[in-house]
């Protein structure tokens, strides 16, 4: 069977693998750097480990990265250096295309120049977003980039009328889809999540036309996102099952690695955006987030439990861990589980605890 390869010749499902082992040992780096800092400071009590934002890098790994984008830069600008500039000049490759376009518009029209223009300018925008990650904070906006100004009103002359059949009127945006659909997406990531969101968001709102349902591009970008976020249910949101008496020891291997697991949970929880539930029918919530569903409302249960009987404080302690529990089931629509828990603290009316969450 013939590899699955991207647009760089790469085995799709190697590189996704390789990628996925490089970043599983880049966070438990980061994550004993981390511990070994709270260790220091005296305030590993204080810390659940698996909500740690990975985003959190140490001055060392800031450096390396700078340098080799510094690196990466400085290469970029030898790629066409022995081209000519009517084969690498994007709007000298533009203006032969607009002249066809405008002086030969049937055989232009007949040789479906618009389906493959956004191929052929391909390798010279890629050129220039390079650098580009529409998942950080501060990231440039495509829309004052060179190529983009460029492309934005190809085609497209004074007086003229836009036609709804043409198909390469706006390509600009589709180069933008297309990047952010092989950014390495972490849903794990509180900081790249919002900025996947509302980078969506902005497109949707600037590009009505060209950001919809029927078009390709979406469709790809929407099922790539829809795929990182099955993979990261299905490979990192697990509980593992010990005995009770293993996880007595709280200084030891599998407790530390069960409280990382939970908060690894939370923390995806969290990060989905709440539209993402609201499609949702019935009282149930997304099948691969049922598991968690049902250790959240055994943990109510447990918590309910164990204040019997128990001192004033320990009570109000477990009253609101039972509320975060709560507010954590009803973000992702978990009304069955709702419903449970409320039978178990004996409440008739699940609105009290609808009240509590919000």
């Amino acid at each position: 069977m013939a590899p699955n390869l991207d647009s760089f010749g790469r085995d799709r499902a190697a590189y996704q693998e390789h990628s996925r082992q490089r970043r599983i040992a880049e966070r438990e780096a980061r994550r004993t750097r981390r511990r070994q800092a709270r260790e220091q400071n005296g305030k590993r009590a204080e810390h659940n480990e698996g909500l740690s934002s990975d985003d959190e890098e140490t001055s060392t790994d800031i450096t390396s990265f700078n340098m080799e984008k510094d690196r990466i830069i400085r290469e970029c600008k030898k790629v066409f250096e022995d081209v000519v500039e009517d084969f690498h000049s994007l709007d000298c490759i533009k203006s032969h295309f607009e002249v066809w376009r405008r002086e030969y518009a049937d055989c232009y029209r007949d040789a479906y120049i618009g389906l493959c223009l956004p191929r052929l300018f391909n390798p010279l925008v890629r050129l220039q977003l390079i650098t580009w990650n529409p998942l950080q904070g501060q990231c440039e906006n495509f829309e004052y980039m060179l190529w983009f100004e460029s492309l934005l009103f190809y085609g497209f002359e004074e007086h003229s009328t836009l036609q709804k059949g043409d198909g390469d009127i706006s390509p600009a945006a589709c180069y933008c889809r297309e990047v952010l659909a092989e950014q390495v997406w972490d849903p794990l990531s509180s900081s790249q999540t919002a900025s996947l969101v509302g980078f969506i968001h902005r497109l949707m709102k600037g590009y009505p036309t060209v950001l919809h349902g029927d078009n390709r591009y979406t469709q790809e970008l929407l099922k790539m996102i829809v795929l990182r976020t099955r993979r990261t249910l299905d490979e990192d949101v697990f509980l593992p099952l010990y005995p009770k008496i293993v996880l007595e020891n709280k200084n030891s291997g599998p407790y530390l690695f069960y409280q990382r697991q939970f908060w690894s949970c939370v923390k995806v929880v969290e990060c989905i955006p709440v539209h993402w539930f609201s499609g949702l029918k019935g009282q149930q919530t997304l099948p691969q987030l049922e598991p968690f569903c049902r250790y959240l409302t055994h943990l109510a249960n447990s918590l309910h439990r164990s204040s019997f009987g128990a001192p004033d404080v320990e009570r109000r302690t477990a009253k609101d861990q039972i509320k975060e529990v709560v507010r954590m089931l009803g973000h992702m629509k978990a009304l069955d589980h709702i419903i449970t828990v409320a039978a178990e603290l004996g409440i008739k009316d699940i609105k009290l605890l609808l009240e509590a969450k919000s």
